[in-house]
Formats: C-alpha cells, sequence, structure tokens
C-alpha cells in the first residue's frame, strides 16, 4: 500500500505519517515547512519538500511517486481567528491546494480513499453537542474553506467514484505542535509562555469552553480509517468528550509545570464562545475506548516541551486586514 500525507513535517500529519509506516503502508510525505519542522518526518518515510498551491508540484507528486492507494491530507493552516484577516491566503493554502491534490487523485483512478482532516469549525456556533447530520453553518474563512473540500469531494465521489473519510477533529494538542505559532493552538501558547514566565493571554473572561484533544486519539484513527468498510464516504467528528473551560485548561499547565497560575486578560475576540461534539458516530465504526484525560494529556506534552524548551513567537508576514485585529497579534 501507498499513501501521500501532507502537511507530514506538521503536528498531526506526522503522526499521522507514523501510523501509516506502522499499518506496512510505503508513505511518501510532502510539506512546505512553513509551520513544520524537518525533525518531525518519520526516517522511513520518503521525503519531498513543496507548496501544494503549485499544481506542477502536485502533479508531479503522481509522477515521481504515484499512483497513491491513499491520500491523507493534513497539510492546511489551521489558524481560525487569524482566518478573517488572511482571507486570500486561507483559500489559497486550504481551498486551492486541496483541489490540486483531488484532481490528481481523480486522474489517477488509482487512488482507493482520499482522507480528509476538516474540522468542527464547519459547524459554526450554537449547534451543540456539534453532530454530522447538522448542516454546517460555518461563520469564519478557515471553516468555510473546509466545508467547501467536504462538499468537493462528495462531488467528485459522485461524480468520478473518488471514495474519502472526512474528519472533523478539534482542538487537538500533544507533542510535536508548533508552540511558536501565536495565532493558534492555545495549549502551545501558554506552555511557551509559562516556560518564559510569562503571564499566559486569554481573550476575554476565559469562560469559552473546548474539548481538548490529544493527538494519540486523533492520528491513529485517521490513518486507519481507508482500511475500514464501514468509513467509506463517511464524516466523523473526532475528539475528546468533555469541554473545558481556557481557565481550567490555563490551570492544568500551570500544575504540569509547577508554576502558579499567572494570566493577562486581552479584550475577547469574534470566536464561537462554546465548542464540543458528539463523537458516537467513530466510537461505533471504530470501536474506541475512553479517550486521553486533559490532565493525563497535558502532562505528556509538557514534558516533550520542557525537553525542547521556549520558542520565539512568529509573526505573520502578510496580514491582509488590519481592521479589528485582535490584540496581541499587530506586528
Amino acid at each position: 500500500m501507498k499513501a501521500l500525507v501532507t502537511g507530514a513535517a506538521g503536528f498531526i500529519g506526522s503522526h499521522v505519517a507514523d501510523h501509516c509506516l506502522n499499518l506496512g503502508m510505503k508513505v511518501v510525505a510532502t510539506d512546505d515547512l512553513s509551520g513544520g519542522f524537518l525533525e518531525n518526518i518519520p526516517q522511513k518515510a520518503v521525503w519531498e519538500k513543496g507548496d501544494l498551491k503549485d499544481s506542477d508540484f502536485v502533479k508531479n507528486l503522481w509522477l515521481k511517486h504515484g499512483p497513491f492507494d491513499y491520500v491523507y491530507h493534513l497539510g492546511a493552516y489551521a489558524a481560525e481567528g487569524l482566518s478573517h484577516f488572511i482571507r486570500a491566503y486561507n483559500y489559497s493554502t486550504n481551498l486551492v491546494a486541496s483541489m490540486h491534490l483531488i484532481n490528481e487523485a481523480v486522474k489517477s483512478k488509482a487512488c482507493r480513499s482520499f482522507v480528509f482532516t476538516s474540522s468542527i469549525a464547519v459547524y459554526g456556533k450554537g449547534q451543540l453537542p456539534m453532530s454530522e447530520d447538522m448542516v454546517p453553518q460555518p461563520e469564519d474563512p478557515y471553516g468555510i474553506s473546509k466545508y467547501a473540500v467536504e462538499l468537493d469531494l462528495k462531488a467528485a465521489h459522485e461524480m468520478f467514484g473518488l471514495n474519502f473519510v472526512i474528519f472533523r477533529p478539534h482542538n487537538v494538542y500533544g507533542e510535536r505542535q508548533n508552540i511558536a505559532d501565536k495565532y493558534r493552538n492555545v495549549i502551545g501558547i501558554f506552555m511557551n509562555q509559562v516556560l518564559q514566565d510569562q503571564p499566559m493571554t486569554v481573550f476575554g473572561d476565559g469562560l469559552q469552553t473546548r474539548a481538548f484533544s490529544h493527538v494519540d486519539d486523533v492520528a491513529p484513527v485517521i490513518a486507519k480509517s481507508p482500511l475500514v468498510p464501514a468509513a467509506e464516504n463517511q464524516v466523523f467528528n473526532i475528539g475528546a468528550d468533555i469541554p473545558y473551560t481556557v481557565l481550567k485548561l490555563a490551570s492544568e499547565v500551570t500544575k504540569a509545570f509547577g508554576k502558579s497560575i499567572n494570566l493577562k486578560h486581552l479584550s475577547p475576540r469574534n470566536e464561537v464562545v462554546h465548542a464540543f461534539s458528539d463523537h458516537s458516530k467513530v466510537v461505533k465504526v471504530f470501536g474506541l475506548g475512553p479517550s486521553i484525560t486533559l490532565e493525563d494529556g497535558i502532562r505528556r506534552m509538557a514534558e516533550w516541551v520542557k525537553s525542547k524548551g521556549p520558542s520565539v513567537p512568529v509573526q505573520f508576514k502578510n496580514i491582509e486586514i488590519r481592521e479589528n485585529l485582535p490584540g496581541g497579534w499587530e506586528c
């Protein structure tokens, strides 16, 4: 079995690549290294650096390494809040690049399944718990781009018979996460701040709730999904069940580092206040057990972060709209 894994130098993508190799697949790993790291790429994978927005690069992946039995598309810039201010970058990176991959998967006629990581951002607000039978109503460009790819995969299946599996993970954290990105991944942001004895920055009152999901509850399921017949052409929410406030999260992070809690509240930003989803479908199809607890997951990630040390936050260089940009995100 031969698999193409995009975003393989990134966080979830590198873990999925590991699990694909463990399943006996030959893995071609690709990434543009805009947010990933060479050290994340599995040594047994075949490495190709390139930008999926470049259609010629994508075509050459198939010419040089194809055909692929499975395509795992995890390459994206998953900064939901920032997507309002980088609309063109968001759509070219998360939508147009996806279309190049789908085109080649269709044309090859050999792809057994196209596995796509979407997001619960497609649901929008006010639909709790979020379940797969709800009609998505995304409210930000990131969620819109993800839902557009979902719809395109369904259209490609109807027109060309391309099979797919779609996952909607949420608030995934764990080892290998990029803690230098100050626009996304609140757990990584908090840990990086704690390492440098800085206050943890909280937008608003911190009573927003999320069900934070450790990567080991997500990546193995994504990797084996095309081998599970009942998953074919289905959409799955995946992640932890229990929502926690950002304030509770901050408390768990400081406890893992043996520090006292130190918060800096910023003005609220435009975001969904409460987000958690129903996972009965993925549990039934994949036979999943209990998920990793927040305390245990935070502890495991904290040990990894301590071994790596702090990172200097990276400034996004191409902000397209500056009006209403949240505090702390200015150049």
